[in-house]
């Protein structure tokens, strides 16, 4: 039996025990985590340097900020998001209990990637671990450093058996799918993406694909140019242009093109200063394999920007290509390096034709101060996204379902929708042994009189959520009416009493008088005044 067979049987047997089921124990596996996290954050921006050479603040920023946000949130809306869901009736079971239960799926494997080795692996492990399940974590053997991490030190947090590092190659990865789990959940290139799909279909496994593609950014000519350039250069050449949601290709029309080059090259430069190879927030490609990928994907373009390279430090520049045509090679795959390909076009028409012309992309980027060319974007292209006027930051709110569409994934995760990818949404009703001649409709024998019952039960809905909202609005305006009412009447009894007290005093309007002012303090004190004569 191979280890990685012994692994999935003892978390098996492990989630088997029902310990994941209560609330509080997933809540004290995520603190774990989060305890992880904050305790190990030395080790982790360590790693990370040696992988990818990204400074000790970036990697928390971009790994580990994110991942500590999740956990909390997760920790705060558990009970929340785990309650049972009730859903609308109809009047056939308007007396039932009808509600959708969240449950663990069971034993799930994430398979991570090496660009955001932290991020893009337990993000998605706190969406496992708050809906219930064990789970087999794969970080990627292209950051080794990462992964030995990972492997050594999680275990030290975390329930060895309901949450085990598995390290390896393709071999070892190969081995896994071969296993049965309840979910699959893999974060990398498409043409890996197919092959774990695949895997997963011999056992019928459900999969989450968290892919790529090349994410096109259209530039308005009616926009701030220096302020779009700037944002869509931090987006493009963090962590070295390894990034799935990065601008892969600009777009924009030719009389504007110089004007975008120019506004780079000032931001490359505010950014990265004029040697970007010794600054310290200036990362490298992750090995030499891909360091020569990128290099030849440049071959027969006009380099306007950077170009310069180092293969024993696996250094690329910040990059920029200009005049660049649907043809050229660094236009037939996603780029993933810090090359920066424009193309012209006549407008925004062109823009969105070329845009369809092929595969769904993980995000559409648009810049443009105009609504209405925003709206239309949205409306006539798809992706797993659409950021208007800036780049990457969709990333960081949870409540948005993170995710591509066709060849750029399925599924998505982040805050809730971590949680529900890991559930299963149970459909519940509970009826009671009673009110059977209700039933009697949908027995034989079959009469025009019982279709006629069942039409009007089973096709009129009733929104209880609807019906609440109005018995609460009816209730607060009785409420209203009541206070009114009795505003009123103390209003009257106090102008009577003061127009009293200023007539002559009388023994009869005394006792009157002094009859209004223990009957307008009773009111307000609740409880007996003596009133002397």
């Amino acid at each position: 039996m191979s280890r990685e067979q012994l692994v999935v049987q003892r978390a098996k047997k492990a989630f088997q025990t029902g310990k994941t089921k209560p609330l509080e124990y997933r809540i004290h596996q995520l603190k774990s985590l989060y305890r992880f996290v904050s305790e190990r954050r030395k080790d982790i921006a360590d790693a990370v340097k040696r992988d990818l050479n990204k400074s000790e603040h970036g990697t928390e920023l971009f790994e580990t900020l994110g991942l500590e946000g999740e956990i909390n949130l997760a920790i705060e809306r558990l009970a929340e998001w785990a309650a049972p869901r009730p859903v609308e009736k109809n009047l056939l079971t308007i007396a039932d209990n009808v509600y959708v239960q969240p449950e663990p799926l069971g034993v799930v494997l994430i398979i991570g990637a090496w660009n955001y080795p932290w991020a893009v692996t337990l993000q998605p492990l706190v969406g496992a671990i708050a809906a219930g399940n064990a789970a087999i974590i794969k970080p990627s053997e292209v950051s080794p450093n990462s992964a030995k991490v990972m492997e050594e030190l999680l275990p030290l947090y975390l329930d060895k058996d309901l949450y085990p590092v598995v390290t390896g190659g393709v071999s070892e990865t190969q081995e896994l799918l071969k296993q049965r789990f309840d979910h699959v959940f893999y974060t990398g290139s498409s043409a890996v993406g197919k092959l774990v799909m695949q895997a997963a279909a011999q056992h019928l496994t459900p999969v989450t694909l968290e892919l790529g593609g090349k994410s096109p950014c259209y530039i308005d000519k009616n926009c701030d140019l220096a302020v779009a350039c700037r944002r869509i250069t931090w987006g493009k050449f963090v962590n070295c242009g390894q990034t799935c949601i990065a601008p892969d290709y600009i777009l924009c029309e030719s009389s504007i093109q110089n004007q975008v080059v120019e506004e780079i090259r000032k931001s490359i430069k505010e950014f990265y200063t004029d040697n970007p190879k010794t600054f310290e927030d200036y990362g490298r490609i992750i090995n030499k394999r891909h360091f020569k990928r990128v290099m030849a994907l440049m071959e027969g373009s006009t380099v306007v920007i950077g170009g310069e390279s180092d293969e024993s430090e696996c250094y690329i520049a910040p990059t920029v290509l200009k005049d660049v045509t649907a043809e050229s090679r660094v236009m037939q795959e996603e780029i993933f390096g810090p090359v920066l390909p424009i193309i012209t076009v006549s407008g925004v028409d062109e823009a969105i034709q070329f845009i369809n012309e092929r595969e769904k992309p993980l995000v559409v980027y648009v810049f443009s101060p105009d609504n209405k060319l925003v709206r239309r974007v949205i409306a006539e292209t798809s992706s797993g996204a659409l950021l208007a006027n800036d780049c990457l930051v969709h990333f960081c709110v949870s409540a948005l379902p993170f995710g591509g569409v066709g060849n750029s994934g399925m599924g998505c995760y982040h805050g809730r929708h971590s949680f529900n990818q890991f559930s299963h949404l149970r459909s519940c009703l509970i009826k009671k042994l009673k009110l059977e001649s209700i039933n009697n409709m949908r027995y034989p024998p079959h009469t025009a009189s019982k279709m006629t019952w069942a039409r009007f039960l089973l096709l009129k809905q009733i929104n209880l959520g609807k019906l609440r909202r109005m018995a609460l609005l009816v209730a607060f305006a009785a409420l209203t009416a009541v206070i009114v009412q009795k505003i009123r009447i103390y209003s009257s009894i106090l102008h009577i009493g003061n127009t009293s007290m200023a007539c002559d005093s009388t023994l009869a309007a005394s006792v009157t008088v002094d009859s209004l002012i223990l009957s307008k303090a009773s009111r307000l004190n609740d409880r007996s005044v003596g009133v002397r004569n």
